[in-house]
């Protein structure tokens, strides 16, 4: 399977360092990623990881603007300022470095949570809050839905 499922919570080593959990790992490797772009989440404190695809995804929606607005302009430099590229060593981990823990609040431990096409990383506990709102909100979504639908077949 070439998707990012799942999640892991892993140490930061003594030298800033930090394992990708082996499932990432192959994935990356299935993918051919010579490269790791990193983008800082625009709600959330969180870095979105993945390819050039994820890259080429965020350009590919800038090209569609007009641009000579200040929309594509910001579009632009959220995802070209505001991202970098992480490098993967030999061993399958990424440097913590400022760019990371600066915007997630990463101190000892990161947590890897996969979105499909792409992978997060998050401080542990704000990614287990981050879940529980989450779920509230889908489940008042689920409630909504069958409150409307048990009031249509009335």
């Amino acid at each position: 399977m070439n998707r990012f499922l799942s999640n892991a919570v892993n140490k930061i080593d003594a030298k800033g360092r930090v394992s990708v959990p082996a499932h990432f790992r192959s994935v990356v490797q299935q993918r051919g990623y010579t490269e790791l772009y990193a983008l800082r989440g625009l709600d959330i404190p969180a870095l979105d990881v993945g390819g050039l695809d994820l890259l080429d995804r965020y350009e590919e929606r800038i090209a569609q603007e007009d641009p000579f607005l200040q929309t594509t302009d910001d579009m632009s430099f959220f995802c070209h300022g505001d991202g970098g590229f992480l490098k993967l060593d030999q061993d399958g981990r990424i440097t913590v470095t400022e760019f990371i823990r600066d915007h997630t609040g990463i101190t000892t431990h990161v947590a890897f949570v996969g979105r499909g096409q792409f992978f997060q990383m998050w401080e542990p506990q704000q990614l287990q809050a981050y879940g529980r709102e989450a779920r509230a909100r889908l489940l008042k979504v689920r409630r909504e839905a069958a409150t409307h639908l048990s009031g249509d077949t009335e």
